[in-house]
């Protein structure tokens, strides 16, 4: 299990910032740190959202910022390999506020579409906390049934996709660890299964992993 490592994560911020700004049009990247969140903001979301949250995402608002935004689009000519030509773009929103919206989706989802627990593919979607919206309209969540106090990532897809309650990492520091090491892919699942292990979530280390960090110029 990763640990919050704040330090090394604010350096790889500022790294993937300027590993895409080489490549990218400057219009084209984007990157927002804001100031930490007091006690009274996460509770507050706590209360509205009825329950905790997990440990390494409750330590990141706390002490690291309450909200980090991430985007890079690549040129369309930027050239990829077969095995990675779904990807276009680096992407992530970690915010108080973007927790509050990706668990409205989630509910939204459960109570319109997926609200039949008996059903094999609806019950992913119950017991579950969403942090992140997709564009696709899917959603990056945690996964409540876990045992531990730092929940396990999990991938909601809406549409049948076979990423559906993916794990992305067994908890928030891993996940956002490894895709910090990655190059900070875009949040759609076509874009991350390339570097998903189905076991354990990224790896960060893999031969795609490697080969796409090479393509950017990303030095770990």
């Amino acid at each position: 299990m990763v640990m919050c490592n704040f330090q090394k994560w604010e350096e790889q911020l500022k790294l993937l910032y300027e590993t895409y700004m080489r490549i990218c049009k400057a219009e084209d990247v984007k990157y927002k740190k804001d100031i930490i969140a007091t006690q009274e903001e996460v509770i507050k979301l706590e209360e509205k959202l009825g329950t905790s949250i997990p440990l390494s995402l409750r330590n990141t608002f706390l002490k690291m910022s309450k909200a980090i935004e991430f985007s890079a689009f690549l040129p369309q000519d930027f050239s990829l390999p077969k095995e990675l030509k779904g990807i276009f773009s680096a992407y992530f929103t970690i915010s108080l506020n973007e927790m509050m919206e990706a668990e409205e989706s989630r509910r939204s989802w459960v109570d319109g579409c997926f609200s039949n627990v008996e059903d094999d593919y609806d019950k992913v979607w119950h017991n579950k906390l969403g942090f992140m919206t997709v564009g696709t309209g899917d959603v990056i969540a945690f996964d409540l049934s876990d045992s531990k106090e730092d929940k396990r990532v999990v991938y909601l897809s809406h549409d049948g996709c076979e990423s559906h309650g993916v794990v992305l990492g067994e908890t928030f520091a891993d996940y956002f660890d490894s895709l910090l090491l990655i190059g900070g892919c875009g949040n759609e699942d076509w874009q991350m299964m390339p570097f998903i292990n189905n076991v354990k979530g990224f790896d960060a280390y893999s031969e795609n992993a490697n080969t796409y960090r090479k393509l950017i110029g990303l030095k770990l």
